[in-house]
């Protein structure tokens, strides 16, 4: 089967990002204490971080597991720049900036100056968010289709040396095959279930969810990871649909997880 998997060596519990949008500390290290056998990486996000600061943020990569910091840094450069100093020394995996080519420079010369005490630290650029359609990018004035501004975007967030992008996995195919695979490919608004017509209908009625993409489909189209909250959350048996996504990741890469 042809596909545009990465082929990036990444374990398999570190290939779903859990996204702990919740309202407190007591709740996400909850979750992160019943997860954290079957999941490694873990999503911060303005909800949980508003909540827990650094704190929360600290304590999860204290149980060894990763963290990526959802903030989604919008402002003028010199306070995004500021902004990602403030990481410095937390052990953070990947943040992310949603904004143009000066505001992403600064993210990056800011991260490489913290360098020796933040080397795991990867800035993601943020694409269009999973929540929006064509009709709401035509209200906003953007006179393309949704695929050309991702693709757009991400060329210019790779040339500035952003590490990554956060795409649906709509978008994740043509990212791959224009890009290529030497960048980080982080897909939301994932579900873990082939899509079908009438429960995807469903779904998006009580999600803000619109591009979204099955999980099998995610990763063949060229996602590295892929953050998952409600899904997880909301299910009857948390444990049981990881163990049955983990099982949907694992038969994309019928190579191993190394490669496709």
């Amino acid at each position: 089967m042809l596909t545009t998997a990465s082929p990036k060596s990444i374990p398999l519990e570190k290939r779903i990002i859990f996204a702990l949008d919740v309202d407190s500390v007591k709740e996400a290290k909850e979750w992160v204490e019943r997860l954290k056998d079957r999941i490694k990486f873990y999503k911060v996000g303005l909800q949980l971080f508003l909540s827990g600061g650094f704190n929360i943020v600290d304590w999860i990569v204290e149980q060894g597991l990763e963290v990526m910091v959802d903030l989604k840094f919008f402002d003028v450069p010199q306070t995004v720049a500021s902004a990602i100093r403030q990481l410095k020394g937390h052990g953070i995996s990947f943040t992310t900036v949603h904004g143009n080519d000066a505001m992403m420079r600064a993210a990056v010369e800011a991260k490489e100056s913290i360098a020796a005490t933040s080397p795991k630290l990867k800035i993601l650029a943020v694409t269009a968010l999973t929540s929006l359609d064509q009709a709401d990018l035509e209200d906003l004035g953007f006179r393309c289709t949704i695929e050309e501004l991702v693709l757009k975007r991400a060329r210019r967030a790779l040339a500035t040396g952003c590490e990554g992008v956060v795409s649906s996995g709509l978008e994740a195919p043509r990212l791959r095959g224009e890009l290529g695979s030497n960048f980080l490919i982080i897909v939301p608004g994932v579900r873990p279930v082939q899509n079908r017509e009438d429960k995807q209908k469903d779904e998006q009625k009580r999600d803000d969810q619109k591009r979204i993409v099955d999980l099998t489909g995610a990763f063949l189209a060229g996602a590295d990871h892929v953050v998952v909250g409600r899904p997880i959350r909301q299910a009857a048996d948390p444990l049981a649909v990881i163990e049955a996504m983990q099982a949907q990741i694992t038969k994309a890469f019928p190579k191993g997880l190394e490669a496709i």
